[in-house]
């Protein structure tokens, strides 16, 4: 079978499998070509904003691309290729535009693991969130990502046998069931990113669409001239003054023709572009001069002027985000440097996958729409629109799901088999299995790191960290886990690392201020969104083995001892009442203190398992309070909504199969497919819950497993 999820296989790996065909030849050309195009694009970019780090970065980066190129010194290794993305010129893996070479964040939302190497900065505070207001019954949903640091080395090709050989299966993470008969077929899963859309479905059950890029009429909205008034020098002083990036405490602008609208749009241009400055006319020598100042200190660049904000306007500016092949926090890092702002006065319901088309409303505290729309004209793979302003800014987990739609290419199957797998999804569902992302993608999964985190056995934690593993790494992680099984220095090893950000320069930092007597307080270095992630790994870990157990046990009907949601109670289906509920009402705790058990065999087994791990189920709770688990509730079955497909026929893989939102914009009119072609695809639309993940639901249609380890076999073959 052929089929791919995420496959990220290198020119090397192909040169390994004798597949220097003109096919991965013509693809490295579209890419090399494709990212000269970026890099000149991104020039103009930080042209327009005259950023001195962003020139330079991309100086350095147009010596490294021109190097690779001409083969006189690859410093990165082997040209990376993800799937066939690379035939397609628009999809390449790194794109260097209109940004100063972030570093690559988690996938967000079907993405919970923490590979290693990583960085792990955590996120930011939502502007206005506070406490999540959700039930504390149900689960909470895993939607959270931490901000990318600027700096860190670029991703090094993992080798194939590497990953054929030290990869997890769903076998080891408990995913063994399926709950429908009909037979599998085989298709590839985002060859291009663009196989994969996202659309938020907001707290108003709405789906969200980017369908409209004008600006909200609004007499107090500057001119455009505020963004071509200030020279490149002047926006360089002023950038520096807002950032406290020099000693002086005041920039003074000359005003070259003097008149009292010049005067306006310049203070209107400072205010609007560097917020927290404050600007004055003075009059020096018979010229007059704009002088910008601090008015409030470091803490005007995190708190907008109030006084500058009209009254009548709500204080926040919703608007749709549409974005390819970026997770959501790297994207808000992103806007955050072109506006000049902290990124935590934006906020937002959910994180989306970088690995897609994703479409989500954001809201942004006192920034006008005015400015986020001329950011159409400097990003790219980006758009800003549907704009509004609204009083409240959003919380996480208020959206209601997710709307997919997917193309898996190069399907096998009959129509007949398509049809019967695809209403058996729509009419079934599939088992709510946490899918392979959740577990991490190196030799020592996350679960096992939780496991021993949950034990108290904080030595084990720090040796699963930092041992040297099999499979395929960075190289300077490699030499940092041989210098640390070596040594045992922190510091020694930590100097291998030029990323420090990375989960293991963060514990060796740790273990550097605290000594390796006290390993709790250098594991703490580490945000606490990314240390719990590891506790969730293991929770997830029990519940994807329980499910198993429990659907083998007792099939796909309600039994007595099962337990469903009663609101926000959770109670034990009786003998008398278990033709009231089907299988989708049953629920199935994760292990905590303050959860009950299915009535059944299934309630031992999770004792067993827990007993096996040295865990005791009946106290959950950590002697620190991080790490005390209450436990959730979660469906064992999940049936989408809003279930339709299609097959079509096509000839050429590079071409997208239907339009996206830019496209519709655009008026690009849809794609028209013959009745015959070479290949064959299934388009399939579909909406979730919070906290479920796709690629199960797909995996139910396929009928097979979706671990990288078994992908990139599928992959390989393919590519044959």
């Amino acid at each position: 079978m052929a089929v791919t999820l995420r496959g990220r296989l290198a020119t090397s790996q192909f040169g390994a499998m004798e597949a220097n065909s003109s096919r991965e030849l013509e693809a490295r050309n579209y890419l090399e070509k494709h990212r000269i195009m970026e890099l000149l694009t991104y020039l103009a970019s930080a042209l327009l904003f005259f950023r001195p780090g962003s020139l330079k970065c991309f100086l350095g980066t147009l010596t490294m691309e021109m190097t690779d190129m001409t083969g006189v010194s690859l410093k990165r290794g082997s040209v990376a290729v993800e799937d066939n993305d690379s035939v397609a010129p628009g999809e390449a893996k790194r794109q260097k535009v209109s940004e100063c070479c972030p570093t690559k964040g988690q996938d967000g939302l079907e993405n919970n693991s923490l590979p290693s190497g990583e960085t792990v900065p955590g996120p930011p505070e939502t502007a206005g969130e506070g406490k999540k207001n959700s039930d504390p019954q149900l689960e909470e949903e895993g939607e959270e990502d931490g901000l990318s640091e600027e700096g860190e080395e670029e991703e090094e090709a993992e080798s194939f046998a590497s990953m054929m050989k030290h990869g997890l299966t769903e076998l080891d993470v408990g995913i063994t069931k399926f709950v429908s008969s009909h037979q599998g077929f085989s298709g590839i899963l985002k060859e291009r990113y663009s196989d994969f859309v996202v659309h938020e479905i907001g707290k108003n059950g709405q789906i969200s669409h980017l369908s409209d890029l004008s600006v909200p009429v609004d007499e107090e909205d500057p001119s455009e001239d505020v963004f071509t008034v200030l020279t490149a020098e002047e926006k360089q002083r002023l950038e520096e003054l807002q950032l406290f990036k020099n000693k002086e405490t005041s920039v003074a602008i000359e005003v070259i023709e003097d008149t009292k609208e010049k005067r306006t749009i310049i203070h209107q241009a400072i205010k609007s572009l560097f917020p927290g400055l404050e600007t004055k006319t003075e009059d020096r020598e018979g010229k007059k001069y704009i002088v910008a100042y601090h008015a409030a200190g470091k803490k005007a660049l995190a708190n907008p002027r109030k006084h500058s904000w009209p009254k009548s306007r709500g204080s926040y500016c919703h608007f749709v985000l549409y974005k390819e092949n970026k997770d959501t926090m790297d994207a808000i890092n992103l806007l955050s440097k072109y506006l000049r702002v902290k990124p935590n006065i934006f906020s937002y319901m959910g994180t989306k996958d970088k690995r897609a088309i994703t479409v989500q409303e954001i809201a942004v505290l006192k920034i006008t729409a005015q400015r986020l729309a001329h950011l159409n004209k400097c990003l790219m793979n980006f758009k800003l629109g549907n704009f509004s302003y609204q009083k409240n800014p959003l919380k996480l987990g208020e959206l209601q799901g997710n709307h997919f739609t997917v193309v898996l290419r190069n399907i096998t199957g009959t129509d007949d088999q398509v049809e019967q797998a695809m209403n058996s999804l729509k009419e079934i569902g599939f088992i709510n299995y946490y899918g392979m992302q959740r577990f991490g993608t190196t030799a020592v999964p996350t679960y096992q790191v939780g496991r021993a985190i949950l034990q108290n056995s904080w030595a084990e934690v720090m040796d699963l960290i930092l041992k040297p593993r099999s499979g395929a790494e960075k190289g300077y992680l490699v030499k940092c886990r041989e210098e640390w099984a070596k040594t045992k220095d922190p510091a020694a090893a930590l100097r291998k690392l030029p990323v420090k950000r990375c989960v293991e320069g963060q514990l060796l930092r740790g273990l550097s201020k605290y000594g390796l007597k006290n390993i709790v307080s250098a594991f703490g270095i580490i945000p606490r969104n990314n240390r719990l992630m590891y506790i969730h790994s293991y929770q997830s870990y029990v519940w994807n083995n329980m499910v198993s157990k429990r659907i083998e046990e007792y099939g796909l009907n309600p039994v007595p001892g099962d337990l469903v949601l009663k609101g926000a109670a959770v109670t034990c289906i009786g003998e008398d009442d278990v033709n009231n509920y089907s299988i989708h009402d049953v629920v199935m705790p994760l292990p905590g203190f303050d959860v009950i058990y299915p009535q059944h065999k299934i309630s031992e087994a999770y004792r067993e398992m827990l007993t096996a791990d040295n865990l005791d189920i009946d106290n959950m709770r950590h002697k620190i309070r991080d790490y005390s688990l209450s436990g959730a509730y979660r469906k064992i079955i999940i049936r989408p909504q809003n279930v339709s497909w299609e097959v079509v026929a096509y000839d050429d893989p590079k071409i997208p199969l239907f339009n996206t939102d830019v496209d519709n914009l655009e008026g690009k009119p849809p794609p028209v497919f013959a009745s015959e072609g070479k290949y064959r695809a299934l388009k399939m639309d579909f909406s979730l819950p919070p906290s479920t993940y796709a690629t199960m639901a797909i995996r139910e249609v396929l009928k097979m497993d979706t671990s990288i380890k078994n992908q990139t076999q599928l992959n390989t073959t393919w590519l044959r």
